[in-house]
């Protein structure tokens, strides 16, 4: 079930105009300048920007698989997702909503993103 560091890169890497570059000597995943995820190979999990409602839906689902940063970063939908537990295809669409997150509008609009009525 875990989801290993090769896919998660060319999970992240999937989206338009995305680069890599590293963040605190983590690796982080970015669009026009902004992070959207960063990888945290020691504690296997992958932080992300989500929308406070995306962060809520995400959550709700396995608070052991999905959740918000315990801090002031959390309140601002930074949420941690454990690598070891999560589904690559769930891991594919917190990704997607995190890329149209920040991403710009030009960009975001060219992703299908995910219904998360179906999660």
């Amino acid at each position: 079930m875990m989801v290993n560091e090769q896919t998660c890169r060319k999970l992240a890497l999937s989206f338009p105009e995305t680069n890599l570059a590293s963040h605190f000597e983590k690796p982080s995943f970015r669009v026009a300048k902004k992070i959207f995820a960063t990888l945290n190979l020691k504690e296997n999990r992958i932080c992300v920007k989500l929308s406070e409602i995306d962060q809520d839906v995400f959550s709700s689902f396995d608070k052991d698989i999905i959740y918000p940063v315990p801090n002031k970063w959390g309140k601002m939908g930074w949420t941690l997702v454990n690598l070891e537990k999560v589904r690559e295809d769930m891991l594919m669409d917190i990704l997607t909503m995190a890329y149209c997150e920040v991403a710009p509008k030009k960009l975001s609009d060219l992703i299908n993103k995910p219904d998360l009525n179906d999660i």
